[in-house]
């Protein structure tokens, strides 16, 4: 796929909703352009790690960090792509609410590529942002 081609969201959309885990995250894509992406997840009450104090947990926070960076690729790959490697900070606790995310690829490569991603929580503040490096080679041949 060609930078010159961006998918639409709506399609960018029925390809992550194949996914039962991106259904259960309530992914919604709202914004897609050349290497770039903009998601949001709809909080759900099972993203609690701690009753009392009611923040998510971290592991949720990462899985949208690699989510976000991986389809900021789709723009040039046309699919999502493997992760090869993810690094994840923690900004403050995300509390219930949605989570918006953006993701902006930073190196495109014909074998491997980095991107990164920003977290936000219900009112705009960074809660985690992270780096990936993604598997972008061609896929291999399908066997007859």
């Amino acid at each position: 796929m060609t930078t010159a081609t961006v998918p639409t969201k709506e399609d960018i959309q029925a390809k992550l909703l194949r996914g039962p885990y991106h259904q259960w995250l309530g992914i919604e894509v709202l914004a897609v352009d050349d290497g770039e992406i903009e998601l949001s997840a709809r909080w759900r009450e099972e993203w609690v790690v701690n009753p009392d104090k009611r923040y998510t947990h971290g592991g949720i926070l990462a899985a949208l960090v690699d989510l976000t960076a991986d389809w900021a690729l789709v723009s040039k790959t046309g699919r999502g792509v493997p992760t090869v490697d993810l690094r994840v900070d923690y900004h403050r606790a995300a509390l219930p609410g949605d989570l918006r995310a953006k993701g902006k690829v930073i190196k495109f490569g014909s074998q491997l590529s980095v991107a990164e991603a920003q977290v936000f929580d219900n009112e705009g503040k960074l809660v985690a942002s992270g780096r990936g490096v993604y598997s972008t080679a061609a896929p291999a041949p399908a066997k007859a």
